[in-house]
């Protein structure tokens, strides 16, 4: 089976992203980043113990295999757009900041196994209610700091949409998701 080239374009991008992302949180905290330690929330991305505030160091990890979103596609009865699996499926990280020339932007990631059988009930809940407005399917992978903006795939051209809950499409953000991924900076 010959690989998907977008898939690779992706990833590619996200690990540049996610790689500049972490040298600019270790330059402002001489550390890796940090977050409360959950004993039922564990995830490859850990690193250590935690320390005596009950903090955890992590790290983005390559997930190997990645992940399967034959049973979204499944549920969909569609099949998933190979850049957004590539987003999702590609690394265990938690959701982090950067910037966009726009504002800020949250991308979200999955941090363990649990996350993203959330992240998947999430997406089947968000394209049903788009069958249901009978809006064309996009799939979501980024909040911003605008209020109740949040941005999505289309999941036919690839494209990068600006949304509102509930609503249709408000404006085309980029061609592709490698495109938009270019555009960011660490925040």
């Amino acid at each position: 089976m010959v690989a998907d080239p977008r898939v690779s374009s992706v990833k590619q991008a996200l690990a540049g992203l996610l790689q500049a992302w972490l040298e600019r949180v270790q330059e402002r905290t001489g550390s890796l980043p940090r977050q409360q330690f959950d004993p039922d929330w564990p995830s490859p991305c850990q690193v250590g113990d935690p320390d005596a505030e009950g903090m955890i160091l992590w790290r983005p990890v390559e997930r190997d295999p990645p992940a399967d979103f034959s049973g979204l596609e499944r549920a969909l009865e569609v099949a998933i757009h190979p850049d957004l699996q590539a987003w999702y499926g590609s690394f265990w990280c938690d959701t982090f900041e950067v910037r966009a020339e726009e504002g800020g932007v949250a991308l979200l990631q999955v941090w363990n196994q649990k996350d993203f059988e959330r992240l998947i009930g999430n997406l089947i809940g968000h394209a049903l209610a788009k069958r249901r407005s009978r809006d064309p399917l996009t799939l979501f992978f980024a909040c911003t700091d605008q209020d109740d903006y949040f941005l999505s795939l289309d999941n036919l051209s690839g494209q990068v949409l600006l949304e509102r809950p509930g609503a249709s499409a408000v404006k085309p953000v980029a061609d592709s998701l490698v495109a938009f991924l270019q555009r960011l900076r660490p925040d």
